[in-house]
């Protein structure tokens, strides 16, 4: 039933975003191609604006995230976060892990990474914090043999509805393909604040659902609520992750939506 609701999504989605991206030219290059303008990184353990290592970077045009400089992996997580919030809007990000995962990475964290979205601020993260309260479009490549599916939803510190349902499992797989070896992968998100987010993979929905909220039963997010924070979350930051596996970006642009 599930597939079934979610290609008839695609069949929508296809129309609607066709009708919305004609015409516009009102596209925000978040990534300039040449330097890290904009974009403010904090890993765990180590103050915010800190590039550990250099992690974040840019290269031959492209936006890394490279573990040339790094030995081995201690849960050093990162992630560089856009200047500025966003409620409605829809991101292109086109993707592709390379190399090797670096030493003492996690197992789960080979060729996986993701973009976080609907985040508590950068400064509001604590020293020792690994992942902001947070929704995740999760980008995870093959590992050669097995299915993967990319673009799926993981959840740091929130939960969020589908069907109907209040989803609380931290991660939940999209009926994407499995991209395996070094190809680029076109993901977008269609964000609609507190009422929908969407997620397609090479023009395919395969992920959609709604109403993210902070979880009450999770100490970063009861941090954020005791603070002021509402509990119904509609707008937040963008982020890039740097979870102990080599990846690049070559399109990572934004358009505005009407709300």
């Amino acid at each position: 039933m599930r597939k079934l609701i979610i290609a008839m999504c695609a069949i929508l989605a296809t129309v609607g975003l066709n009708a919305q991206a004609a015409g516009s030219d009102e596209w925000i290059q978040l990534f300039n191609g040449k330097d890290l303008e904009g974009w403010t990184p904090k890993f765990t353990g180590f103050p915010l604006g800190v590039n550990h290592l250099n992690t974040f970077r840019v290269e031959d045009g492209l936006f890394k995230v490279s573990y040339k400089n790094w030995s081995d992996f201690r849960n050093e997580f990162g992630h560089i976060f856009y200047e500025q919030p966003f409620s409605h809007y829809r991101l292109r990000v086109e993707y592709r892990f390379t190399g090797e995962q670096v030493t003492n990475g996690p197992a789960w964290a080979l060729r996986n990474n993701g973009i976080m979205l609907h985040s508590q601020s950068p400064e509001s993260m604590t020293l020792e914090q690994e992942f902001p309260a947070s929704i995740e479009a999760q980008m995870l490549g093959g590992n050669g043999s097995d299915a993967r599916p990319t673009a799926n939803v993981c959840s740091p510190g929130t939960h969020y509805v589908m069907d109907d349902e209040l989803i609380t499992v931290h991660c939940t797989n999209s009926v994407s393909e499995t991209y395996h070896g070094d190809q680029w992968v076109m993901m977008e998100l269609v964000v609609r604040g507190s009422e929908s987010i969407r997620h397609l993979v090479n023009g395919n929905t395969v992920f959609e659902y709604a109403r993210v909220q902070l979880d009450p039963s999770d100490p970063d997010a009861q941090r954020l609520i005791e603070a002021g924070a509402s509990v119904s979350v509609d707008r937040g930051y963008i982020s890039v992750q740097a979870e102990s596996h080599p990846l690049e970006i070559r399109t990572l642009e934004l358009l505005p939506l009407d709300p």
